[in-house]
């Protein structure tokens, strides 16, 4: 009988709702048909945006979305994408299966796009490719009320007031595909470009987040907040609000990624444990952080994230199309616990990708539409947004075969704004069930209520069964004097949210 211990009146820190963040690139079919199918398309849109789509992302209060890339971020020049569509620039799309790139799909579409979803706006701007005065006039574009050049052109482009930018990242991935860069190097190009993303008009800042490590370049981190911080005046806090991680699950490594569908039991244990390392990741790289930043006000942004298989079978190789199982649910609920965890230090994750790419919350084919296990888990987890993380600490064991093991278990326990208590348990093991003993150290739980994904391991939605995979009630809980009692069934994420007095 394992044990979770909960201290409800303990609170660790709070969960920002940014932490459920997504991420669209132009990259297969993310933009153009999941998201983005045109005004004159067939299948029902609100100007431009597949209506299916954006209620279903709706359903799991996306808090924010980030784009353009990625990749694809620094060899984007923001000018091609406004103004008459029949005007704008076409271009090879180099990274992502060599395909012709449009520019239909732009900063007015997508500022379009968040306002039809409700959600914050995280743009990333071009170091790669781009200069200074590109980045410092598309923030001006974007976000300058008055007379100027910039704010001139978004009007005669139809949109006269400007826009809220709510996060700004300086380049992506400059020590690879943004650059090839040395850390000190792009320490120093972010310390130049980043002065010129402006507050404008005493609106809300926007806050810029600078390119961090690839996995556990922990180098990178240290190099680069050393030369940011070099010198740097005191009256310029605020150069740096975010410093990004990247990290991708695959079972075989970067070059055996393996099936997104077919796997054995040995692979399920060894994805188990791969996710398990952000743990590490997290940690580590926020112990340097810290050095530089002991009141934790630069966030962690870990805006890339989640399982990165081989494509399915017949589609562009470029196009990183994947279906989802049981396997990328149970991968999202212990990174989003994870993550809940530590939110003391990290501000904002953003699962890679939303629509057709990677581990997609949601799959397209022409007018059809399905919600992958990944959707759900978002669905389970959405009561966490703008709570308060609690105390909790659970009892765990080891499993899987020797040399891919894992822990069994993983738990986030919050404080929410409906002034309930909510915990999110995930168990990793596809043959074992485990009963638990939920104790509260102060309190009683007076009522409880749960919801439940489950499955065989290798089970997934396709377009001709859309539901095969889907949160149903749990009803296998029951209140004891000092707590709860339940098991938690193998393979399983599961929500409790419950009424304290």
């Amino acid at each position: 009988m394992a044990k979770l211990h909960i201290r409800p009146d303990v609170v660790k820190g709070h969960i920002n709702p940014e932490i459920q963040g997504h991420f669209s690139e132009h990259l297969g079919r993310c933009i153009y048909e999941g998201l983005y199918v045109g005004e004159n398309s067939p299948i029902p849109n609100t100007n431009g945006m597949r209506n299916d789509v954006v209620e279903a992302l709706k359903e799991i209060h996306i808090p924010v979305l980030r784009w353009p890339g990625g990749c694809f971020a620094d060899e984007y020049h923001w000018k091609d994408g406004i103004g008459p569509k029949e005007n704008r620039k076409k271009m090879i799309n180099t990274h992502w299966g060599g395909v012709v790139e449009d520019n239909s799909f732009g900063t007015h579409e997508f500022m379009e796009l968040c306002r039809q979803l409700g959600c914050k706006t995280y743009i990333n701007g071009n170091v790669g490719s781009g200069t200074v005065q590109e980045m410092s006039e598309w923030v001006e574009y974007m976000t300058f009320d008055g007379v100027s050049p910039m704010a001139d052109l978004r009007a005669k482009n139809g949109h006269e007031k400007p826009w809220k930018v709510d996060y700004f990242g300086v380049g992506n991935e400059n020590w690879g595909c943004g650059g090839n860069m040395l850390p000190e190097q792009y320490g120093m190009m972010y310390r130049r470009y980043q002065t010129y993303v402006r507050n404008y008009n005493n609106a809300a800042p926007v806050a810029k987040i600078a390119c961090g490590s690839n996995v556990d370049d922990y180098e990178w981190t240290e190099k680069v907040l050393e030369t940011t911080n070099r010198r740097m005046p005191k009256e310029a806090h605020g150069a740096m609000d975010g410093l990004s991680l990247h990290y991708y699950t695959h079972p075989g490594g970067w070059e055996n990624k393996g099936s997104a569908t077919d796997f054995t039991e040995t692979e399920w244990y060894e994805t188990m444990k791969r996710t398990y390392y952000m743990e590490e990741l997290v940690t580590r790289h926020g112990a340097i952080m810290d050095k530089y930043d002991p009141e934790k006000k630069v966030g962690m942004i870990v805006d890339e994230w989640g399982c990165w298989f081989d494509v399915e079978p017949g589609t562009n190789p470029g196009f990183l199309y994947q279906q989802n199982t049981m396997r990328d649910a149970l991968v999202a609920g212990i990174n989003l616990n994870i993550f809940n965890k530590h939110c003391d230090r990290v501000k904002m994750a953003n699962i890679a990708q939303m629509v057709n790419v990677l581990q997609s919350v949601i799959l397209t084919d022409g007018e059809r539409m399905i919600k992958t296990p990944t959707w759900f888990v978002f669905y389970l987890y959405q009561a966490h947004q703008d709570a308060e993380l609690l105390d909790s600490t659970l009892e765990t064991a080891m499993v899987g075969p020797e040399g891919h093991q894992a822990p069994n278990m993983t738990e986030s326990v919050s404080m929410g704004k409906d002034g309930k208590m909510h915990i999110t348990l995930t168990n990793e093991s596809v043959s074992e069930d485990y009963p638990i003993d939920v104790i509260l150290d102060s309190g009683k739980a007076a009522a409880v209520e749960g919801m439940i994904l489950t499955g065989e391991m290798h089970e997934h939605n396709t377009f001709d069964n859309p539901e095969q995979v889907k949160c149903t009630s749990f009803d296998d809980v029951k209140l004891a004097d000092d707590g709860l009692k339940l098991t938690l069934p193998k393979c399983s994420v599961l929500h409790l949210t419950v009424t304290v007095k």
